[in-house]
């Protein structure tokens, strides 16, 4: 009489327990340790193979992985269990391709064909991890910072003398570096995971750190801080498309925003801790110990950032509001600080100068506080009952502000706005008509309340109040429908300071900064002005 092995012989729940306890028993990286138990013999290996049973590895990955965003944003027909073990494949091979920091590098052989392959090889790693974070609720950042040790990639590829991302030695060259998507996904998982404690005063290493952030931060005329363009509130149709990516077992096309955006803030936030004036407001990087809060909250950090990369993807512009902005969430005080440079050496920029003029130049800062009112258009929804929303819809307003002149923050010149205390009334120039958008319901922390929705918000103007130590100053501005774009319009009260454009995109829901550039109004659209960064946070 022949015996079977033991193992043959556990019940199939209990052996895929058992599995489970060994795939598990590190939360971080591959399920390493399942491979013993799977080569114990072919009966086992045949009953727990990746092949077979697709049911425990998404348990794996429900265990290693944050789920619950891919639930809210996609539904759950896209966490089967098989789409679920192809994702986990695709992670840990990720995951692993990292940790060997094989992508880093540039390298020095191959030829021409095989650098192309490097490239698209270093793309979708690239593109892999940045979704990993946009999903993060804590799992995926572990995952990649204690695992993958992703901070130590992005400082081989940003900084080292044979970065993969020629960043420094188009420096030594002096050279522009050309501004691609491979190069955005890296500057925004730069930001995602910056420790500002992992830079020192006394490291070499972070000054030219700080050089070369100062660079994307500053030139603006090299590196745009949005696409579609600034100067379009309702852009043309996008030729051509972006590639789709593998997400979730589908193809799906999104595009990240450009890098100036997390340089700046970046930027911002090492030159105040290494350059002299202690003191100066400070952009709150995502990975920062107060920017933890309950998982409730957390689960919306990036909600808005997921819902821009999928509008920036699509090949016509929404003309509405989408959900790339979450309504409520500029109205309040916010604080931080503008930049500027010597106009003299701005110019020689423009003029056609090297890098090293941003680099060599002068960086002033100044601390400014912004006191900011949100108000709405809203419009009928046709799914909804006034009494369901307990929000007064007009139906009457369903068309939007036209789009008007760029450098007044897309107001249609001869507008005239008057507020109020429960919102404000717009002329419509050329019309007759008066819209009326009510102000902002009150926020809670930072987040707006479920009831007031992008479906129902049609267009969005921000006005308010604030100082610096150039003296007091009103605001006002709009937010672009398909990206969420914020433009803003700076007019000094007193004395001749002129009028000031600032444009920028709010990153990150809850514990969100609003960053971008400051433009001056006198330049037209189609040429190069004076620019400078700021970037500001809720008071806190």
């Amino acid at each position: 009489m022949t015996l079977s092995p033991a193992l043959d012989t556990v019940p199939q729940e209990v052996l895929e327990h058992i599995a489970l306890f060994s795939a598990t028993d590190s939360f971080l990286g591959p399920p390493s340790s399942l491979v013993p138990l799977l080569l114990t013999n072919r009966g086992v290996y045949k009953r727990l193979s990746i092949h077979s049973n697709h049911h425990l590895y998404a348990r794996v990955f429900a265990h290693k992985f944050d789920i619950g965003p891919i639930v809210r944003r996609l539904g759950p027909e896209r966490t089967t269990p098989d789409i679920l073990t192809s994702e986990l494949r695709r992670r840990c091979f990720c995951l692993k391709r990292i940790r060997a920091r094989l992508d880093s590098i540039a390298s020095s052989a191959g030829g021409e064909e095989g650098d192309k392959e490097e490239d698209t090889s270093r793309h979708e790693l690239l593109f892999q991890a940045y979704l990993l974070m946009l999903e993060n609720e804590g799992k995926n950042e572990q995952q990649l910072r204690e695992y993958a040790r992703i901070d130590l990639w992005l400082r081989e590829y940003w900084f080292d003398e044979m970065g993969a991302s020629c960043a420094v030695e188009c420096l030594q060259t002096e050279e522009w570096l050309p501004d691609t998507e491979e190069r955005s996904l890296a500057m925004w998982l730069f930001w995602f995971l910056l420790r500002p404690s992992d830079y020192n005063k006394g490291d070499q290493f972070a000054w030219n750190a700080l050089d070369l952030l100062k660079t994307f931060a500053l030139a603006a005329h090299k590196y745009d801080l949005t696409n579609p363009s600034w100067d379009r509130f309702l852009p043309a149709p996008r030729y051509p498309q972006p590639k789709p990516v593998t997400y979730y077992d589908q193809p799906c096309i999104i595009s990240p925003p450009p890098l100036a955006t997390p340089a700046i803030l970046a930027f911002l936030t090492l030159v105040n801790k290494l350059a002299e004036g202690v003191g100066y407001s400070t952009p709150l990087p995502p990975s920062h110990p107060s920017a933890i809060v309950p998982i409730v909250r957390h689960q919306l950090e990036w909600e808005c950032e997921w819902e821009r990369c999928l509008s920036l993807g699509q090949p016509e512009y929404d003309k509405f509001l989408t959900a790339a902005f979450r309504p409520g969430s500029i109205e309040g005080v916010w604080e931080g600080l503008f930049t500027y440079t010597e106009f003299t050496a701005y110019a020689a920029l423009l003029a056609g100068g090297l890098p090293p003029i941003i680099q060599k130049s002068m960086v002033v800062r100044h601390r400014q506080t912004w006191k900011l009112r949100e108000h709405h258009l809203l419009a009928s929804d046709p799914s909804r009952s006034d009494s369901d929303s307990g929000i007064e819809l007009d139906s009457d307003n369903t068309d939007p502000l036209p789009a008007g002149d760029p450098l007044r923050s897309y107001f249609p010149t001869g507008t005239q706005i008057r507020e109020k205390s429960d919102g404000i009334e717009v002329w419509v120039p050329n019309s007759g008509d008066v819209l009326h958008y009510q102000r902002a319901p009150r926020l809670n922390s930072g987040v707006c309340g479920e009831e007031r929705k992008a479906s129902v918000v049609q267009d969005i103007i921000i006005t308010g109040e604030g100082h610096s130590a150039w003296g007091q100053f009103n605001l006002i501005g709009r937010v672009r429908p398909c990206d969420g774009f914020v433009s803003l319009s700076k007019e000094y009260v007193d004395g001749d300071r002129g009028k000031w454009l600032y444009r920028g995109y709010l990153v990150g829901n809850v514990n969100g900064n609003l960053a971008g550039r400051w433009r001056d109004t006198l330049t037209p659209t189609d040429m190069q002005g004076y620019e400078g960064c700021f970037a500001m946070s809720r008071r806190r």
